[in-house]
């Protein structure tokens, strides 16, 4: 069945020649964008969708996602608002939590949350495992992730478990070995949370290149809690992205700039532990990629929320609304390294949303309010 949405007030296509149109309409046909031009002139189709005078976007698209997991950490967010430093710690109690849950209750917990990105007009998220940290949890925790997202992330690197603190090169080790030769089946991506307290340069290296071999795409969890050597190594090893990239100095803008690279910044982090955000402008000057993405995660940026991401990142990161919402749909799929998601153009995926607003300036204009009216995911209403 084909569909024709009409009655735009604003389009936004994320086309560099037409970004923002008015008047304008959109044919969907099947699960694919199949018509984009003015409504006068729109071709027939099956069903008709009225915008009445709304803005329409692409879906968003949410390239950083810790969405297997069980058990709270509410207590340890009201500690870092009465002044205790965020260090990454509290990983190892959600660690704990789902290894003691149940497959059903990994996977309600992560379908909600799935189900909360979705009605936000999150059409696409990418889903990391992270919080087994054991090849049975880990390869567990991907298999309940590729039940929801084809955009899965083999992240065993998040932390060394307990039970290896005093032999993290027996950690690296198993990461690399078995529990990798586990999880390739169901994972597209493989991570590393390069950081201190975590995995230094070297052993980030050493698990990005086995993932490498075994066929999965990279990624880096970088430069989030102070400088090092995340960035360059993600740039060095040809990473899809970087994320976090909170502490940066100009070799590493440098370099994220003269990259395919994209450099995403999750400000809902910042927003939870208080910690320093991201300079965004001084990326975009520079000429990198930036992507939005919420990190969502029980600790760290319990939020599935790509709006109030939008929002943070106008408000805090120097970003202008159409920047930000740029970054939150075609910057997650060049950082998925997907040229079907983030636009709307014939041959896209049909992941369209139609806002409660007049304009896609309304996402940070009108921050906390919902402003999603239609979700369009694979060309059918949602």
């Amino acid at each position: 069945m084909s569909l024709i949405v009409t009655n735009i007030g604003e389009l936004v296509t994320n086309d560099p020649e037409h970004n923002v149109r008015h008047d304008a309409a959109v044919v969907v046909d099947g699960d694919r964008i199949a018509w984009v031009g003015p409504a006068a002139q729109a071709p027939a189709a099956d069903l008709r969708l009225d915008a009445d005078g709304a803005a329409v976007l692409p879906g968003f698209v949410d390239s950083h996602a810790h969405l297997i997991f069980a058990g709270d950490r509410a207590a340890e967010f009201g500690a870092r608002m009465a002044g205790q430093p965020y260090t990454g710690g509290g990983i190892r109690t959600t660690v704990a939590a789902t290894r003691a849950a149940s497959d059903d209750e990994l996977r309600g917990n992560a379908r909600r949350l799935v189900g909360e990105a979705l009605r936000q007009g999150t059409t696409t998220i990418e889903i990391k495992s992270g919080y087994g940290l054991s090849v049975p949890d880990e390869t567990r925790s991907l298999r309940l992730a590729a039940e929801l997202s084809a955009e899965t992330t083999y992240l065993g690197a998040h932390v060394v478990p307990a039970e290896y603190a005093d032999r993290p090169d027996d950690y690296v080790e198993l990461v690399c070995g078995e529990m990798l030769d586990a999880a390739v089946p169901y994972a597209k991506w493989v991570d590393v949370f390069c950081e201190r307290g975590a995995f230094d340069g070297d052993q980030a290296r050493a698990i990005l290149t086995a993932g490498a071999k075994r066929g999965l795409g990279l990624r880096v969890h970088a430069n989030q809690l102070g400088p090092g050597p995340g960035v360059r190594l993600a740039v060095e090893l040809g990473a899809a992205s970087a994320d976090h990239c909170t502490h940066l100095d100009d070799a590493d803008v440098d370099a994220l700039a003269g990259s395919d690279t994209v450099a995403t910044l999750l400000p809902g982090a910042e927003f939870s532990t208080r910690s320093p955000y991201p300079d965004a402008r001084r990326l975009l000057d520079a000429g990198a990629t930036v992507a939005l993405a919420t990190d969502c995660n029980p600790g760290s940026s319990y939020t599935s929320s790509m709006p109030f991401c939008i929002a943070l990142a106008v408000r805090e990161m120097g970003l202008t609304p159409t920047e930000a919402v740029h970054a939150a749909t075609a910057g997650g799929a060049a950082a998925l390294r997907r040229t079907d998601l983030g636009r709307i153009s014939p041959g896209a995926r049909a992941d369209l949303i139609v806002l409660d607003a007049p304009s896609h300036l309304h996402l940070a204009y009108r921050p906390g309010v919902p402003l999603i009216r239609h979700v369009l995911q694979h060309g059918a209403p949602r």
